[in-house]
């Protein structure tokens, strides 16, 4: 059977002539890079400001005066007690505790403004309607990007004052030059930055006006990932998917008190069970660790560990595999993720990938491999 068309974003033609190499993902035909080349534009957004289209990701409306409650039903997060214009990263989950996708939740004083990977896009938001009904409302029309790096507050700020007053997480509601905008401070590369929603009519209009920003250059996917990859953030259905809880993913920091055994409104969400259990210094009754983690993995070799490489121990014991790896341009060395055994995620554990059966050296290494340099006030 013939395979669908790719769907283009409301930026489709603007890539076309900004020079860019365009690869299917998520079901939309996207740009991997553009005439400077992925290592060019990743260092750009270290030291500048980057611009992203991430339009083919899913942006939902939750309304309702239940709405926090009902979407707390589906994820293991406080959504109740999030103040209104601040911004939280969520789960969700199945009945066995698996993560179906991660996304990102701001409340605003009519809403609850939802983003969702663009790969989940069409059975998250048949999740949420499925649980939620009416209070979904899908919002196609809205068009995102996002601009990241040490100066795209710089940028941002000529043309939409105020923004610079906002902290990481915060968000708001602001005029980019003559255009309504929605806009978070956050994204996913660990650099400060901004997350803009805007109507898809706007899409062409607001990006210009930030690529003729000096900061600013477009940046593809290729080095997003990169971007990502040395920040320590997780992909989702690489990294995170139906077979990994959130501890095993080392995720427990987005399960908040208030959701635990104990707290005020412990549970409630697929999975709880199987969640609670495992979480660190758990109060279920019962508690049990995750018999695997997710680490992050550095070596001096120079042959590209990727995705699907098994990992042994000094003696040849399969004990892990690597979800994500790249030569990272900023820390300049390889780096990657995977899952071990519990027993060989510690901090300095030496271990081998196998790639083409040769044995690279790889070290259990802290993330982020790049700092963060989120703006905190």
């Amino acid at each position: 059977m013939a395979s669908e068309p790719l769907k283009k974003t409301p930026l489709h033609a603007l890539h076309r002539e900004l020079g860019a190499k365009m690869v299917p993902f998520g079901g939309y035909d996207m740009p991997v890079q553009y005439r400077d080349g992925i290592l060019a534009e990743h260092r750009h957004t270290r030291s500048s400001a980057g611009l992203f289209d991430v339009s083919h990701m899913g942006q939902v409306r939750i309304v309702g005066a239940d709405a926090a409650a009902m979407l707390e039903t589906l994820v293991p997060v406080d959504i109740i007690d999030l103040p209104v214009f601040k911004q939280r990263y969520a789960l969700f989950t199945n009945e066995t505790g698996g993560i179906l996708d991660d996304l990102m939740v701001c409340r605003r004083p009519d809403d609850l403004f939802v983003v969702v990977n663009a790969g989940c896009k069409e059975q998250d938001i048949a999740h949420l309607q499925a649980h939620l009904g009416e209070r979904v409302i899908p919002m196609p029309e809205r068009a995102l990007l996002a601009l990241q790096g040490p100066q795209a507050v710089t940028a941002l700020a000529r043309l939409a004052p105020g923004v610079e007053r906002l902290t990481f997480m915060d968000g708001g509601f602001f005029k980019i030059g003559p255009f309504d905008a929605f806009l978070t401070r956050s994204g996913y590369t660990g650099e400060d930055g901004f997350e803009i929603s805007i109507h898809e009519r706007d899409a062409v209009a607001v990006a210009q006006l930030l690529l003729d920003q000096p900061e600013v250059k477009p940046i593809g996917l290729g080095a997003r990932d990169t971007l990502r990859l040395e920040a320590g953030l997780c992909l989702y259905g690489h990294d995170i998917n139906t077979e990994t809880t959130p501890a095993e993913a080392a995720l427990t920091w987005a399960i908040q008190k208030v959701r635990r055994s104990g707290g005020a409104r412990a549970g409630g969400y697929p999975g709880f069970e199987v969640i609670d259990a495992q979480l660190p210094n758990s109060l279920h009754p019962q508690a049990k660790p995750a018999s695997r983690k997710r680490i992050g993995l550095s070596s001096s070799e120079k042959l590209p560990v990727r995705e699907g490489a098994k990992l042994v121990d000094a003696d040849g014991n399969e004990v892990g595999v690597v979800t994500s790896g790249t030569l990272g341009p900023t820390v300049g060395h390889l780096v990657a993720m995977g899952y071990v055994n519990t027993a060989q995620a510690a901090l300095g554990t030496n271990l081998f990938a196998l790639v083409r059966d040769k044995k690279v050296a790889m070290t259990v290494a802290a993330m982020p491999f790049a700092p963060h340099r989120y703006f905190r006030g």
